[in-house]
């Protein structure tokens, strides 16, 4: 039987909206689909403005605390979508993505979209497996 369940980290920004965090599907494989991560501090809310690389740190800081609190790892993700403001800051992007993807990457795309929440530039979203 698959079920559902919600997973919530205190590590993680609250959602903005009407989404969780992240949702796992568990059966015979379990699957987490982890909400798009903002740059945003978890205790306070607050988006970060600084240089896109410390953006996407922060934000890929937050997709790890939601891995982490269903128990999955960057070793598992099979999937990364990044959204980005401005296709320029792909290369600063891609290098901080680098550090934290490992090897075999995940199968990844970049889009660029018009806007995004909050007024950020970059947010960053997975799909993990084990």
């Amino acid at each position: 039987m698959t079920q559902r369940v919600e997973v919530r980290s205190p590590l993680a920004p609250a959602p903005i909206g009407p989404y969780s965090q992240g949702i796992e599907v568990s059966g015979a494989q379990s699957l987490l689909f982890v909400s798009g991560q903002l740059p945003m501090d978890a205790a306070t809310g607050e988006l970060l403005h600084a240089d896109i690389a410390a953006e996407a740190e922060l934000a890929l800081k937050n997709l790890e605390a939601v891995l982490g609190a269903a128990g999955h790892a960057w070793a598992n993700v099979v999937n990364v979508k990044v959204y980005l403001t401005n296709m320029s800051d792909f290369a600063a992007v891609n290098e901080v993505y680098a550090r934290h993807a490992g090897k075999p990457a995940p199968a990844r795309a970049v889009i660029q979209v018009a806007a995004l929440p909050k007024g950020a530039r970059l947010e960053i979203e997975a799909v993990s497996a084990r």
